[in-house]
């Protein structure tokens, strides 16, 4: 699947800008740094895992915003994360480090190999609004306890 370039969508008079794109996600140093250590409720691992990395080019199309929605290629599942322009994600692929915001939206199919796909999973991303949560109450809203 290749990327597309950013949809202008109109919804109830608003116009919303989405664009389709491959995710990848991976380990990054302080991603590791930070869970190893036992720190994956603090402020410090959700500024460095609940993040959406698009080529600097991507984010402008998008209108440059601060945060975005990354939903699922089934439109099932979506996460907010703070939108993050690196110059070192090729143009129509998005990187979110290893950790429970990628996991909303990766695709669980595992095609009898015990492991989902972690990279190329097709993903929709638009800018939003909406509130980027902590890893502790984004496991609470998946699992309906708040």
């Amino acid at each position: 699947m290749e990327a597309t370039l950013p949809l202008s969508v109109h919804t109830g008079g608003l116009e919303k800008i989405m664009a389709e794109f491959l995710l990848n996600t991976g380990s990054t140093i302080d991603e590791g740094r930070l869970a190893k250590g036992g720190r994956k409720l603090t402020d410090e691992y959700t500024e460095e895992c609940a993040v959406c990395k698009m080529n600097p080019q991507d984010h402008c199309d998008l209108g440059s915003p601060g945060k975005v929605k990354v939903i699922s290629r089934d439109k099932k599942h979506s996460v907010a994360v703070y939108a993050r322009p690196d110059r070192s994600v090729p143009q129509g692929q998005v990187f979110m480090p290893r950790a429970v915001w990628s996991n909303v939206v990766v695709d669980p199919e595992t095609f009898s190999t015990g492991s989902p796909l972690y990279k190329g999973s097709p993903v929709v991303v638009e800018p939003t609004g909406d509130d980027v949560l902590s890893a502790e109450a984004l496991v609470l809203k998946l699992y309906r306890r708040v």
